[in-house]
């Protein structure tokens, strides 16, 4: 039985994807990256955005056409959002809900009487991320948000909190290393709020991971910038704690972020940003905007830009604002024509690719330490511990794949969107 595995969306989505993977092989099924060769095509969507949908529904409707005779599961946001709509599309068998999603793998099991390959069948290092060519691994510690941003469809579609034991998250990152991986990223909806739950928090599980693993590097997803409690900037002290946050702002007028009803506004983020780069000297920050928010006047986008420009980001995730039915924006008056939109996207694109290259201009003749990721055809590549993307040179020797290594910066690329070194 062989098996291939699709997400669309953000880095909890691809945790959950690693997470089936490792439990289909458990089970003794084979993991293809081929959708034309399975007998099984597992569809994980999203719904972020009205795009995140027309792009879900269009990745199912493509599984079903490349490989007709497959059996086709869907879950992840859209599905749960929209379960008769997706189960109507052609070809697929079976939906599992979000709040199943920890037992997919069981549920497809189970309701499609998957026949399971004899353990002997099974190829050497087959559960390995390794041998998908991977060198990170998205580790999920928690689900589900308590908090409703008013433009926030996820919190619909992923429910109440939900976080994971600590000692689990620490097996789980043991056993990758074991299999290999140098690297990990915490995920989840709100990893902020991690522990509410059960009685900890963030600060402690990642003061675990550092005591009770020796995973080489460790990173964070997207952090609300509300909940860096006390303590927080404190655990950067640890060299293998990533000097990188994505901190998503939103928009930089305040007036917005209060109908967009975000706990954070701009003094207090800034303040944060501050704080951290006191801290950090090498501290990067990358955020998430959303521009054309239901009344955005021209004096709102103004101080957003701004803002923007003060804190000085080294990468920004621009959103074009779309309604998303059952949340309160949805409702929200004065919606900004679809040509300002595209308008002030380009501009913030703009701003956003200068901000990039002077971070990375920063860093020339520096050297620093790479995770080698890339192959002799595709090109070798890696990330600075901030988070910078670096091309490496051709000469680099394939053997030093997932190894980390120093490497001398020395360029730009020619659009300017990464840097280019070779290794010392």
């Amino acid at each position: 039985m062989r098996i291939h595995l699709k997400t669309l969306g953000c880095r909890l989505n691809e945790a959950e994807l690693e997470t089936w993977s490792r439990e289909f092989q458990a089970r003794g099924f084979r993991i293809t990256g081929q959708a034309e060769e399975a007998d099984l095509l597992v569809v994980n969507t999203c719904a972020v955005t009205q795009e995140a949908v027309r792009k879900s529904r269009k990745l199912m409707s493509r599984s079903g056409r490349l490989n007709p005779n497959a059996r086709l599961v869907v879950s992840g946001c859209y599905a749960s959002l929209e379960p008769d709509q997706a189960m109507k599309m052609e070809g697929v068998d079976l939906l599992v809900d979000n709040r199943d999603k920890a037992r997919l793998v069981e549920i497809v099991s189970d309701k499609l009487d998957l026949k399971l390959m004899p353990e002997a069948a099974m190829e050497a290092e087959a559960g390995g991320i390794l041998a998908r060519g991977r060198q990170r691994a998205f580790i999920k510690v928690q689900d589900g948000c308590r908090y409703r941003c008013t433009f926030c469809i996820v919190t619909l579609a992923r429910g109440e909190e939900r976080s994971r034991p600590i000692e689990d998250i620490v097996d789980e990152i043991n056993r990758l290393q074991g299999e290999g991986i140098q690297e990990v990223v915490i995920t989840g909806v709100h990893i902020g709020g991690y522990g509410a739950d059960i009685d900890t928090n963030l600060v402690q599980l990642i003061e675990a991971i550092l005591a009770d693993t020796e995973i080489p590097r460790l990173r964070f997803g997207s952090i609300e910038p509300w909940d860096l409690q006390a303590g927080f900037w404190d655990l950067f002290e640890n060299p293998r704690l990533m000097p990188h946050l994505h901190l998503p702002l939103q928009s930089g007028a305040d007036s917005v972020l209060r109908r967009m009803a975000r706990r954070c506004r701009s003094d207090e983020y800034r303040a944060l940003i501050i704080q951290a780069r006191e801290k950090l000297e090498a501290f990067n920050v990358t955020t998430d905007i959303i521009v054309g928010f239901p009344g955005e006047s021209e004096a709102e986008w103004q101080q957003t830009l701004e803002f923007v420009e003060e804190i000085g980001f080294g990468h920004l995730h621009i959103f074009a604002y779309s309604p998303r039915q059952g949340t309160k924006a949805a409702g929200l008056p004065d919606p900004v024509s679809r040509e300002l939109k595209r308008q002030r996207s380009e501009a913030l694109h703009q701003l956003g690719e200068k901000m990039k290259r002077q971070t990375l201009e920063d860093y020339l003749g520096k050297t620093l330490p790479i995770l080698v990721e890339g192959s002799v055809e595709r090109g070798f590549g890696g990330y600075t511990p901030n988070y910078l993307r670096v091309e490496i040179d051709s000469a680099t020797d394939s053997e030093l794949v997932n190894r980390i290594v120093p490497v001398k910066l020395t360029a730009l690329t020619d659009d300017g969107s990464a840097l280019v070194g070779s290794v010392v």
